[in-house]
């Protein structure tokens, strides 16, 4: 689809319907369109996946605790560390899942210290569910949010 843009703004650019001024800022949003697996500053794909789709998965993956044991927290920090220095976003999200998942443990942790605390755990454990998929959805659109109530700990 793309190629096909770009044949069409040369095709006019050589007919003179266009100026070159045109064509290159014309080109520029071709290049730059939503769903390009390259980024905008040349970055390289990740895995490809478009950026959002990978944004995505790594917000989700943290659901995979639910079936094995500790995936939930290793899958995300490996699609985090292994994309953070191409991908500025990767990096963003990444800080935020794992500040998220280590503040969310502690809050269990502490809660089940107290026998009444038990009932509030069960209750983070379903906001925390709740979260990822907000987040998942948010990054997926292409948009950044930050999970509610969570500790800074990675900058």
């Amino acid at each position: 689809m793309k190629y096909e843009d770009l044949k069409i703004l040369d095709e006019l650019r050589e007919k003179g319907s266009i100026t070159e001024e045109e064509y290159q800022r014309e080109k520029e949003k071709v290049l730059k369109s939503e769903g390009n697996v390259f980024s905008k500053a040349g970055r390289r794909p990740l895995f490809g996946l478009t950026e959002n789709t990978y944004l995505m998965l790594m917000h989700l993956s943290q659901l995979s605790g639910l079936i094995v044991p500790l995936a939930g927290f290793i899958v995300p920090v490996v699609m985090w560390v292994t994309n953070k220095e191409e991908n500025a976003k990767v990096d963003l999200h990444g800080k935020n899942v794992v500040n998220f998942m280590i503040s969310y443990v502690i809050y269990a942790l502490v809660l089940c210290i107290t026998l009444i605390g038990i009932p509030l755990a069960v209750v983070i454990g379903i906001l925390y569910v709740v979260f990822v998929i907000l987040a998942s959805v948010k990054a997926n659109n292409g948009d950044y949010w930050k999970y509610p109530f969570t500790i800074q700990f990675i900058k």
